[in-house]
């Protein structure tokens, strides 16, 4: 009974020592997808702004006239 008992003990501890890397993983994961979303959105603004200033340069370009 105490051989089964310790090897019982010994599945918790490392199921508990599993489950608490897996919650370190997923919180570090967690916060790295929000500073990826966060670049993202900053990387899309100035996409944006890009874009903007190239169509404002085309439109002031003279038309061609062949």
């Amino acid at each position: 009974m105490d051989s089964a008992l310790s090897g019982l003990e010994l599945k918790v501890a490392a199921l508990l020592a599993e489950y608490n890397r897996l919650r370190a993983e997923n919180e570090a994961l967690t916060r790295e997808l929000g500073r990826t979303l966060d670049q993202n959105r900053a990387l899309t603004a100035r996409i944006a702004a890009a874009t903007s200033r190239i169509d404002t340069l085309l439109q002031q370009l003279p038309e061609s006239t062949s």
